[in-house]
């Protein structure tokens, strides 16, 4: 029974590695990978792919970028071809990037089975091209893995059925368990342990209105008087900062340490001795939460809602809230539960859903 498996970004590529691994105990199942190529640059492909040991996508599709609608227009006809030439029994697709629209959309029309990991997975703010994604998705889909309660509560509102869904947990936190692995991280930067604040930022909602990220640099720049500030710029993030001229108001802090994006692993270290994490990032705030690291998400929503107040607060992306959290934080510090409490953050999520399959498939 072969299972195609669709990722093209970095979240999908470390959600989809402890599924893999999962998968090797079930000799029947024949697991095919493709790359959409929707990130493409190393840092925010190769290198996670090397950090996760992860084989050699059997197809690339080398999609690149675009626009919303162009990259998941181009993303669908390249893996209709595929998917019509692998003939698979299931398309497994992940998250809510445009690879994973693109992956369900096309398995829909071909009337192939799919597999959706993070269902039901809602901040309910469609202005947010992942929402859009997820909801979609998960109307086509018919293996609905959600990872909380709170999950499977979002589908059966949008009227799926009971029978398709399976909590399962979060496979994020497979992810994390399986390879963490603690590095020189803090030398390497000169960073002392608990000493500084992290941030990683690339949303469009953050990054492509001038204002807005003005707002957040000068945010950050305040917070960099209390702490160093460690801040890994995404792509996208770098060029606004370029366009917006805003990396010499980051230079000119002098606190404020910027780096190329880091490597899964490396990012797992920079988080776990981290003081203070600052995001608008899905997956940073609930490996924050699973460190037991305060943490800032600079959104007014999050589709994370077991995190909050365990750990994790909305701080919005105007500064002068996100300053006075920081500094409540920094200065008074926080109780964080840790992250093992979230029922079925165990960190086994991926041999649940592997279950799952094989049981259906090989009744099918």
């Amino acid at each position: 029974m072969r299972i195609l498996n669709v990722v093209g970004a970095r979240p999908n590529f470390i959600k989809i590695a402890p599924f893999l691994h999962a998968a090797k105990k079930y000799r029947s199942l024949d697991m095919v990978l493709v790359h959409t190529g929707q990130h493409y640059d190393y840092n925010m492909s190769q290198v996670f792919f090397n950090d996760l040991c992860l084989p050699k996508p059997d197809i690339h599709l080398g999609i690149g970028s675009g626009s919303h609608a162009g990259q998941t227009g181009r993303i669908m006809m390249a893996l209709d071809k595929a998917i019509e030439r692998i003939k698979p029994s299931l398309v497994v697709v992940v998250g809510d990037v445009n690879s994973t629209l693109a992956g369900a959309l096309v398995a829909a029309k071909l009337h192939i089975p799919i597999a959706h990991i993070e269902a039901g997975v809602r901040s309910f703010d469609k202005r947010m091209p992942e929402e859009v994604n997820r909801v979609v998705t998960d109307s086509v889909s018919d293996y609905l893995f959600a990872p909380s309660d709170t999950a499977r509560r979002n589908l059966i509102n949008e009227d799926a059925s009971p029978a398709n869904i399976f909590v399962v947990g979060n496979i994020m936190i497979d992810a994390l368990k399986f390879y963490y692995r603690p590095t020189d991280f803090t030398g390497r930067h000169k960073l002392a342990p608990k000493g500084y604040a992290m941030v990683t930022l690339h949303r469009p909602a953050n990054v492509d209105d001038k204002s807005v990220l003005s707002g957040i640099i000068k945010a950050l720049i305040a917070i960099s008087r209390d702490v160093p500030v460690f801040f890994p710029v995404h792509p996208r993030t770098r060029k606004q900062l370029d366009k917006f001229n805003l990396l010499k108001d980051i230079k000119r802090a002098g606190n404020i340490i910027t780096s190329e994006p880091l490597g899964y692993i490396d990012s797992l270290n920079a988080i776990k001795n981290a003081r203070l994490v600052l995001t608008d990032s899905g997956g940073v705030q609930e490996e924050a939460v699973a460190f037991r690291v305060p943490c800032l998400t600079l959104r007014q929503t999050t589709e994370w809602v077991e995190t909050i107040g365990k750990g994790n607060s909305l701080a919005g992306n105007k500064p002068g809230l996100i300053i006075k959290l920081a500094q409540g934080i920094l200065r008074k510090g926080v109780k964080v539960s840790s992250g093992a409490s979230i029922p079925l953050w165990d960190g086994r999520a991926s041999e649940r859903m592997m279950g799952v399959i094989s049981r259906r498939l090989s009744r099918s």
